[in-house]
């Protein structure tokens, strides 16, 4: 190829032919570098001003120009107002306005507008966890504004004044601390130290001075209640199943006051399940009396044969269309242990998704289950809230244990004859002219030939199967609602 050929080709390939520009090159462009190659320099060598022979400045650097560009400030009165000013009266109305909307229990808010909510929080109630006196005392005055390097104070502050103000402050801290421990011994069984230390005879007062039972414990340790929390914190609907024969006792309220405070978005649905085994009447007037509360339904929990199924979802799927902006709903289902929490999610599913028993603590971790394609259902363990009214008496009969592992059950079978009238048991056994609890046990193992060696009639066997039969439904039982006892 001669030189002319190759010449041609270079022009052609550095594009310089077929242009005007073809001869232009870029400042610093020679045989070493090319023109990418000095516009690379120069976004690396930003930083540097550009100076001339002389050394004076041509083009100055980022940032490096004294000249401010003028800036004007529309002279507008907002600029020096309050953005929003509201009155006390206007205040006093919208704060009655959202109590009175907040008390109804079918009214939901669809969007919060921008105000200082907490000034119409209503603060009558003081609330423990929230307005505890010590964590005030730490947001007020941080750890590190009182000890270390950096403390600002030199003397303590106190919430009393004068030397008898905080006198009487102590002692009555005192007097709340030894309520404390009197309650906590009690609750324990504990003897009286005080009296111990007088020498007087404790043991023939006529109190037994022994601990609760450790199965009437179940429900309330720790694992339990971490399954609790993950449920609540995942749910957008919580429903709260409660057992149509008892449903003031089986009802957690310690757990719907932790909703209300703490998550006050979510929504709490009463379920009163098992209402087949009550009056229609009485469930009406149970549902009647939980409505003001919460919205309530009765069910009846079967695969089968089921009731208020369908106003269930209907009722998820308004909530489904009202979170209409989420991805999808969950559902909560959480109650007392053997309301039938996991019977309902097979119910709404209509087939076997959840292990379920006639017995409390089937379900031990939570679980997640898909009833449509934007709502989920989450079955949680049952809970059982401490209470120091609950005797053990109330709890079995509630159905939170096991009975086969109660021991001495036959002391709890006055509270099934005084809670069951005489001709629902008469109808049930057969056995009627008895005394007592005892003399009705004996009869009953006579007659169904549970006997001991001897001849003896076996009172503990025969005191668990009532206790079953109590529990499951063959006997009938029910709470008569407060309505109900208002008439009468």
């Amino acid at each position: 190829m001669g030189t002319g050929k190759k010449e041609a080709s270079r022009k052609i390939r550095q594009g310089k032919v077929n242009d005007g520009m073809g001869n232009v090159k870029v400042k610093g462009e020679n045989f070493y570098r090319s023109a990418k190659k000095v516009k690379l320099l120069d976004r690396l060598t930003d930083g540097r001003p550009q100076r001339n022979a002389s050394g004076q400045i041509t083009k100055s650097a980022s940032y490096q120009s004294r000249q401010l560009p003028q800036a004007r400030v529309e002279p507008h009165r907002k600029w020096f107002t309050n953005s929003r000013v509201i009155g006390q009266d206007a205040l006093n109305s919208f704060r009655e306005a959202m109590a009175e909307r907040a008390s109804d229990p079918y009214s939901v808010l669809l969007k919060s507008n921008k105000l200082p909510m907490s000034l119409i929080t209503d603060t009558k109630s003081k609330n423990g966890i929230k307005e505890h006196q010590a964590k005030i005392t730490v947001e007020t005055s941080p750890f590190g504004e009182v000890f270390g390097p950096k403390a600002q104070r030199k003397r303590v502050k106190m919430s009393v004044s004068s030397l008898q103000d905080l006198v009487e402050d102590s002692s009555k801290s005192h007097d709340t601390y030894l309520d404390r421990l009197e309650q906590s011994r009690l609750l324990q069984g504990l003897p009286d130290p005080e009296a111990e230390a007088a020498g007087e005879d404790t043991a023939d007062d006529g109190c037994v001075k022994s601990a609760q039972e450790s199965i009437f414990n179940k429900g309330k340790s720790k694992r339990i209640w971490n399954e609790l929390y993950k449920v609540i914190d995942s749910s957008d609907v919580v429903i709260h199943v409660l057992d149509a024969r008892d449903p003031d006792g089986t009802r957690c309220r310690s757990v719907e006051k932790y909703i209300r405070e703490e998550a006050p978005h979510k929504h709490i649905i009463f379920v009163l399940n098992k209402c087949d085994l009550v009056p229609t009447k009485v469930a009406a007037s149970w549902v009647r009396h939980l409505s003001k509360d919460h919205p309530t339904l009765a069910f009846h929990a079967s695969i089968t044969n089921s009731f208020g199924k369908g106003s269930l979802i209907q009722l998820l799927r308004q909530f489904s269309s009202l979170h209409s902006d989420r991805k999808q709903v969950s559902i909560g289902f959480i109650g007392y242990p053997n309301t039938g929490k996991s019977s309902i999610i097979n119910t709404l599913r209509r087939k076997k998704v959840c292990t379920v028993a006639p017995i409390p603590g089937e379900t031990k971790v939570w679980q997640y289950i898909t009833l449509m394609r934007r709502i989920y259902l989450i079955d949680c363990p049952g809970v059982v809230p401490p209470s120091t009214s609950d005797t053990p008496q109330d709890i079995l009969l509630r159905g939170v244990v096991r009975v086969e592992n109660v021991e001495h059950p036959e002391q709890y079978i006055p509270a099934v004859l005084e809670k069951t009238k005489p001709q629902y048991i008469e109808r049930t056994y057969n056995i009627r002219g008895y005394q007592d609890h005892f003399e009705f046990l004996e009869t009953l193992a006579r007659k169904g030939g549970r006997l001991l060696h001897g001849g003896e009639p076996d009172i503990d066997g025969v005191a668990k199967m009532v206790l079953n039969d109590f529990l499951r439904g063959k006997i009938p039982w029910y709470t008569p609602p407060p309505e109900v006892i208002s008439d009468t």
